[in-house]
């Protein structure tokens, strides 16, 4: 299997709209999550990190008539253009767009507007995309659960090593809407304080929205150090609807097979970045699986307390976050962490720090028993 490189990329988000403004947030500790108010859905306010809509459209106005896009579209739009506006000789007409997202438009259901119903349907919501700039390829959709902003990186890959892809954008993106919040809201799952992954008195999630996009390519950059996805693999548990394996099981296959892929042992990470939401079931099958696979040592952080669960957005704009940690030697605190929570030992990264890096691993997982790894590798002249 063919390495794929990671190239330029993007990040919407309440902590800014470009991938240098996200980081710069996350190095200072600041978080995207502020207490909302959903009085005919929840009884108590909740933390969430929601992009403000004047905001957004203040962006969008420059390049777009702000009433012919949803939300949804917006924040991919926005991300997708800082992409091409890095690669302005990248052919359209071979460059593949690769998007990733859970539930799309799902906000429409409730507030249609004057979009036409047919919006919702998530094959729509890439056609409306790669109409905008010019994709001549029909668009490629990734929808399973919240591996999927990472799982478009390995159908990216796959793809790629079939010879069916050159290039691709691949993108993630969700929104923190009604439907979502009153749906993990009836779970019980939804905290009323800022989430704290892993903590022992950590008491369930943050929802959060996003949008990523990255530009991918198995053509090696000239660059004299680049990072590229060297072994993917994904695995369901079949455990439970929306409840993980108890023993961790899917995610412990995942990890597996995508070490082996990569040719590496799991000594040789440097750095995982977990998927964390601060449930006390993900966090638990997240620590098991961990120390199964022999990673409990090694450096360890979530970043929902910065972003809150973005859904089909976190494994992408989680993993664009991890490259430019690995590119700057740079680990981020898992902030809200206090005391450890979890059965396995885990080494919670808990101050920022440097560390040489060569290899990191970003795992998912998500309802219906989903799990993804994905193992990263920097590759120096």
């Amino acid at each position: 299997m063919k390495n794929l490189y990671l190239l330029d990329d993007a990040i919407i988000s309440p902590l800014g709209f470009s991938t240098k403004e996200n980081i710069q947030a996350i190095r200072e500790g600041k978080s995207g999550l502020q207490l909302q108010q959903k009085p005919g859905i929840t009884e108590n306010p909740f933390p969430a990190g929601i992009i403000d809509d004047v905001k957004l459209n203040q962006a969008f106005l420059e390049f777009g008539n702000t009433e012919k896009f949803t939300k949804l579209e917006k924040m991919v739009i926005l991300a997708v253009k800082q992409v091409l506006d890095k690669n302005k000789n990248l052919d359209l007409k071979e460059t593949n767009l690769i998007i990733a997202t859970t539930k799309g438009n799902i906000n429409l259901l409730k507030e249609p507007g004057d979009f036409p119903e047919n919006r919702l349907e998530l094959s729509e919501v890439g056609k409306v995309i790669a109409n905008f700039f010019g994709f001549t390829q029909t668009p490629i959709i990734v929808s399973n659960a919240c591996i999927s902003g990472g799982l478009g990186l390995a159908v990216a890959r796959r793809l790629g090593n079939s010879g069916k892809i050159k290039n691709a954008i691949v993108v993630g993106a969700d929104l923190a809407s009604d439907f979502v919040i009153s749906g993990f809201n009836s779970f019980q799952a939804l905290s009323t304080k800022t989430c704290k992954p892993f903590a022992k008195d950590r008491d369930g999630i943050n929802l959060g929205e996003a949008a990523g996009a990255i530009l991918v390519s198995l053509n090696k950059p000239e660059t004299s150090e680049n990072i590229s996805l060297i072994g993917d693999a994904s695995a369901n548990d079949a455990n439970h609807i929306s409840g993980p394996s108890r023993t961790g099981e899917g995610l412990y296959k995942s990890i597996q097979k995508a070490l082996k892929e990569a040719s590496i042992s799991a000594e040789k990470i440097d750095f995982l970045s977990a998927h964390g939401t601060a449930t006390i079931f993900n966090d638990e099958m997240e620590s098991i699986a961990f120390y199964r696979s022999g990673l409990e040592n090694t450096p360890l952080h979530s970043l929902k307390a910065y972003y809150g669960h973005t859904l089909g957005a976190s494994g992408l704009i989680e993993s664009i976050v991890t490259k430019h940690s690995m590119l700057n030697n740079e680990l981020f605190t898992s902030k809200n962490f206090g005391e450890l929570g979890v059965s396995k030992p885990l080494n919670i990264i808990q101050k920022n720090e440097q560390k040489e890096m060569s290899y990191a691993l970003k795992t998912a997982s998500g309802f219906g028993g989903c799990n993804l790894a994905l193992v990263f590798k920097k590759q120096k002249e």
